[in-house]
C-alpha cells in the first residue's frame, strides 16, 4: 500500500538512509487540519477589519480577500522553513516535508513548493495533486517535482522505548549517553580522513532538524563505518557521542 513505501537515499555524509513515503492518506489528514486553520486565520483576519472599520479595516478586508491564496502559501512555507518541514497539520499527521536527499527543506524550494498550490490546491479541488501522488514513485505532486522535495512519514517510538529514554535524561534533559570521562588524549584517529571529518561535522551542523529515526539511522551508520578506523573509545559509546568525540579529538590534532 502507498503507505507503506520507502526509498533509500545517499546523504552528503556518504550514509545510506532509508525513508517512510507520506502516502495520500497522512497527506490528506494534514492537509485538512491546516486548511481549518487557514479558513479559522482568514477569518479572524476578516473580523479584524470589521471591527476596525474605516480606511484602515478596508484595507486589511481588501488584503485578506484578495490574497486568500497567497496567505495560506505563505503559512506553509513560514513553518516548512522555521519549523523543520512540518506544518502543524503535518505535525498531527506525523509527516514532514524534506529534500530528495534528506536535507531540511529550505525557503526557495518550499516557496517553489507551495506556489504550486495555486494550480494544483484548492481551485482545482486538489485533483492534479491527489493524481500525481499516486502516479509517480516517491509519492509526490506536482509541487514536490518542482521543487526536489519529499514528504515524509515520522513513526513515533514504541512507548516503552520512550518510557526507558525518559528515565536515562538526567538533569540535563539529553537523553544520550555522556561523553563525559571519555580519555581523549589516548584516542587514535589518525585513520580517519579530512573527507570523513567533514561528513561527520556536516552531520553534527545538521542533526536537530532531522526526524528522530533518521537522526539515530545516519549517526549509527557514520559511527559504524568509523569505528574500525579509531582506536581508543569504549564499548557501548552512543553514536553521537562518539562521532562527537572523533571530530574534537581529529579537530585538535590536525
Amino acid at each position: 500500500m502507498q503507505y507503506e513505501e520507502r526509498t533509500r537515499i545517499a546523504t552528503p555524509e556518504g550514509v545510506e538512509l532509508e525513508l517512510l513515503l507520506a502516502g495520500l492518506g497522512s497527506r490528506f489528514i494534514g492537509e485538512c487540519v491546516d486548511a481549518t486553520l487557514i479558513l479559522l486565520l482568514l477569518i479572524a483576519l476578516v473580523l479584524a477589519a470589521v471591527l476596525v472599520g474605516g480606511a484602515a479595516g478596508l484595507i486589511v478586508l481588501s488584503i485578506t480577500l484578495g490574497g486568500a491564496l497567497l496567505i495560506t502559501v505563505g503559512y506553509h512555507v513560514a513553518f516548512e522553513v522555521l519549523n523543520a518541514g512540518r506544518s502543524p497539520g503535518k505535525r498531527v499527521a506525523g509527516t514532514r516535508v524534506v529534500l530528495e536527499g534528506g536535507e531540511p527543506i529550505g525557503l526557495r524550494a518550499s516557496t517553489v513548493r507551495n506556489l504550486a498550490r495555486l494550480i494544483e490546491g484548492p481551485l482545482v479541488l486538489y485533483v492534479p495533486a491527489t493524481i500525481s501522488i499516486l502516479a509517480t514513485r516517491h509519492n509526490q505532486r506536482l509541487g514536490d517535482l518542482a521543487a526536489g522535495a519529499l514528504v515524509v512519514r515520522e513513526p513515533a517510538p514504541p512507548r516503552r522505548r520512550l518510557l526507558r529514554r525518559r528515565r536515562r535524561r538526567g538533569a540535563s534533559g539529553d537523553a544520550r549517553p555522556a561523553a563525559a570521562g571519555m580519555r581523549l588524549a589516548d584516542w587514535d584517529v589518525s585513520a580517519v580522513t579530512q573527507e570523513e571529518l567533514a561528513a561527520i561535522r556536516s552531520f553534527l551542523a545538521r542533526r536537530e532538524s532531522f526526524a528522530p529515526d533518521a537522526r539515530r539511522g545516519l549517526a549509527r551508520g557514520l559511527a559504524d563505518r568509523l569505528a574500525a578506523k579509531v582506536s581508543g573509545p569504549p564499548s557501548g559509546v552512543d553514536p553521537e557521542a562518539l562521532l562527537e568525540a572523533i571530530a574534537e579529538v581529529k579537530s585538535a590534532r590536525s
